[in-house]
């Protein structure tokens, strides 16, 4: 294997991104938030008068996505993160999207994704993999400061209940349901600050690559 892949897994507001986007940089790879692809699934299905809890309606809404449609900011709201989860239990939704996260992943020299089925489903034989999380109210705090922040009035309670709502239709749901892999490093952020947080990434991921490394000497 030619590309460096790693694969960030991990619940909602987990911090799974922004640690995506710091381990690229640092590794000098391109990065793909897997959940937008979802996110923009779910936007666009609604704009079409599609019913989201349609399968084969949404699948062709994803069948027809591309890299270009991801900038819409209306991609990054709670109601965009709520139309994701609903669009991402269809098995049809995810086997539309499947060729084009792999073609990221394998693309020449690698690549970070995060998602929540990353180490498992989409890139597997990922040599450096981490499982994201923290607590509820730690994560739902984090969510409702940022939907403040984008200028969103919602409630912290409001935040929590959607939080948990989409953990258990993300666990539950048939189609490569949000799961830690057996050999996913895991990496709880509930008492870090992101650079803490961060820097434990890096450092699972450095010991990773130092291992991949090695592997292909041999």
């Amino acid at each position: 294997m030619t590309s460096f892949i790693i694969a960030v897994d991990g619940p909602a507001a987990s911090g799974k991104g922004t640690i995506a986007m710091r381990l690229g940089a640092i590794y000098g790879l391109p990065v793909l938030d897997t959940g937008l692809l979802y996110r923009a699934v779910g936007v666009l299905a609604q704009r079409a008068g599609r019913d989201l809890d349609d399968a084969a309606a949404t699948a062709e809404v994803a069948a027809s996505l591309s890299a270009g449609l991801l900038d819409d900011p209306a991609f990054r709201t709670r109601a965009a993160g709520e139309a994701a989860s609903r669009v991402a239990v269809h098995r049809e939704v995810r086997q539309a999207l499947l060729a084009f996260q792999r073609d990221f992943a394998r693309q020449p020299g690698g690549g970070v994704l995060d998602g929540r089925d990353i180490g498992t489903v989409i890139a597997p034989e990922a040599p450096a993999k981490l499982f994201v999380t923290a607590a509820a109210e730690v994560r739902a705090e984090r969510r409702w400061k940022q939907l403040a922040a984008q200028g969103e009035a919602v409630s912290f309670e409001d935040v929590l209940a959607d939080i948990r709502t989409r953990d258990a239709r993300d666990s539950g749901r048939d189609a490569a349901p949000l799961t830690r892999a057996a050999d996913a490093a895991l990496l709880d952020t509930s008492q870090m600050t992101i650079e803490e947080a961060a820097d434990a990434a890096r450092r699972i991921v450095e010991a990773a690559r130092a291992r991949w490394e090695n592997s292909q000497q041999s």
